[in-house]
């Protein structure tokens, strides 16, 4: 069942008052809600999906593409071990700058190295410094047209045996509607994103390369081991 998608409501309600939502991950979710671009923040069941598998996990290094004001970092940051590594990365000074803050506070800012700059450079800097094959978790939230290149250095960077995650895979339904209506319905840029999208979920679901499961989970997440 899609919970986002059938129950904006009662039941959605519910299943967020069962959650364990630390206070400060509860404040710097409401106050992103206050930005006007607050619907590309992970939502709180998420936020404690992520925390789950890390905690399953234990890395000792994850790498986060995409950070917006933080709180997907600071779900993973809060649940690895003590020595851990975050690696994350955005373009926005203004919403890393309210992360940095929460980080702080939640004395986690030690942990994580945060990286001004396009995702795909972030990649690039991270291969070039000889990290493939290194990192135990990856959450792949940023710009999804250019997730094709996201998922292969991805790949490269994880340990065999990692974890991959793929946030809004589903591109709010727009992966099971023909072109047309996509043209109709997206701009441009937002049409060739749902492309890139079903491309890539297709081509996960062929490649031998890793183990995977897609779920319907608010925009869909797609989990994939590295064989």
């Amino acid at each position: 069942m899609n919970v986002q998608g059938e129950g904006e409501g009662k039941l959605l309600d519910y299943l967020r008052s069962m959650l364990r939502e630390p206070a400060i991950m509860a404040r710097l979710r409401e106050e992103t809600a206050q930005d006007r671009f607050a619907i590309m923040q992970t939502t709180p069941e998420q936020a404690q999906f992520l925390s789950f598998l890390v905690k399953l996990l234990e890395p000792r290094k994850a790498l986060e593409l995409g950070t917006f004001t933080g709180y997907s970092a600071l779900a993973v940051a809060l649940s690895m071990p003590g020595d851990g590594r975050l690696v994350t990365c955005d373009i926005s000074t203004r919403w890393t700058t309210m992360a940095r803050r929460y980080w702080h506070e939640a004395g986690v800012d030690g942990m994580i190295d945060l990286r001004l700059g396009p995702a795909l450079a972030t990649l690039r800097d991270l291969l070039d410094q000889g990290e493939a094959g290194t990192f135990d978790f990856i959450f792949i939230d940023a710009d999804k047209r250019e997730y094709d290149e996201y998922y292969e250095g991805a790949l490269i960077l994880a340990k065999p045996g990692g974890l991959i995650v793929l946030d809004n895979v589903m591109c709010m339904g727009g992966v099971v509607e023909a072109t047309a209506t996509q043209e109709a319905r997206w701009k441009p840029g937002k049409a060739k994103a749902v492309a890139i999208m079903r491309s890539l979920n297709e081509r996960i679901r062929n490649d031998a390369r890793v183990d995977q499961v897609m779920l319907p989970f608010a925009d869909g997440l797609t989990l994939v081991r590295k064989r």
